[in-house]
């Protein structure tokens, strides 16, 4: 990116800053972009990522307002993302969908025709997937609450934060299955409660339920609900069901108010226990939370089940996204017998 002098960036930014006033809410670019997301349930995650993107775009273009720019600047944009930046396809995709959710619902234009824009390649990957062996590997070299976590993963095919979000009320020991609260898409779906688990989970359940009665009855115990639900159900926030199946070991707090509570735990402690599971291990892969989910699918597939009830459990909305595990039903390379073996 070729360098802007000073003087035209702060004369760029008291400009920016000028027409974002004249604006009719008399709010931030930023911060109706914000509440537009809000307002339309999207997740906290995409709110922090869209926003970045909103942020950069304007960066690129030395802090001129997006209401002065249209489809030439974001082609110039994105394709200086492909060319320069070398980002991937889904990343290019996930900067459009951004810029393009800014002037669709936050200064009200339809983006037309970007013309001639350079697209990142999509690269075509076979999934890593571990064998069972190596499943039984990686969890010999972990403990506690990480492994049941990562058994959680592979044995029901979660996304990692389909994992982390779990609430007690979502497990059916009766009915042996699991709920998956507004998974990926804003989709809830049902997945089985291995046998093999139940037991652990169950103990486990129990200790969680010890240290929340703790919490309860020091003054605190509340968790953050979905949605409205903490106004529709004053109270709810500390009834057990609500609780997280996998709570953070301390509370947070609040210096202001002196409020505390615990959230569920974060996401890199997993992370951070395969790694040195794997590290440990011995074994080469590049094995990841998503290598268990991978390794689901698979292992069901080669299991002899059909590839739409794979696609149910896993929550994929399009069926191609399922058949990028089907590369293990002995088709392609795996499935021929080399020369070299019949000398």
């Amino acid at each position: 990116m070729s360098k802007i002098p000073l003087d035209m960036q702060e004369r760029s930014r008291q400009k920016f800053r000028a027409r974002d006033q004249k604006s009719k809410s008399r709010k931030s670019l930023m911060v109706r972009y914000r509440e537009k997301i809000r307002s339309r349930h999207y997740s906290p995650r995409t709110e922090t990522t869209y926003s970045r993107w909103v942020v950069r775009f304007i960066q690129f273009h030395g802090m001129r307002h997006p209401e002065d720019m249209a489809e030439r600047e974001i082609n110039k944009y994105l394709s200086f993302l492909a060319i320069k930046g070398k980002v991937s396809a889904s990343t290019q995709n996930q900067a459009l969908a951004a810029l393009l959710f800014l002037y669709r619902h936050v200064l009200g234009r339809e983006v037309g025709d970007l013309g001639d824009l350079i697209r990142a390649r999509t690269p075509e990957r076979i999934p890593v997937v571990m064998t069972k062996n190596e499943v039984k590997i990686i969890l010999r070299y972990m403990r506690g609450r990480d492994k049941l976590m990562a058994l959680m993963i592979y044995g029901c095919g979660f996304r990692l934060n389909e994992c982390l979000n779990l609430r007690v009320s979502d497990i059916d020991f009766e009915r042996h299955e699991i709920i998956v609260r507004n998974g990926k898409g804003a989709k809830d779906r049902s997945v089985m409660l291995p046998g093999s688990l139940k037991i652990k989970l169950e103990e486990h359940l129990a200790e969680i339920k010890r240290i929340y009665l703790s919490d309860l009855d020091e003054g605190y115990g509340e968790v953050p609900l979905p949605g409205a639900l903490d106004r529709k159900f004053p109270g709810a926030s500390r009834e057990w069901r609500w609780q997280w199946v996998f709570p953070q070991a301390n509370r947070w707090r609040d210096n202001e108010t002196g409020k505390q509570g615990r959230h569920h735990v974060d996401a890199t402690l997993l992370q951070r226990a395969i790694r040195r599971a794997l590290d440990k291990s011995g074994l080469t892969k590049r094995i990841s939370c998503h290598t268990f989910r991978h390794s689901f699918a698979t292992h069901l597939l080669e299991g002899g089940y059909d590839i739409r009830t794979v696609q149910v459990l896993l929550g994929h909305k399009d069926l191609k996204t399922t058949m990028i595990y089907t590369h293990v039903l002995n088709r392609g390379p795996g499935g021929v017998r080399s020369p070299l073996d019949e000398l």
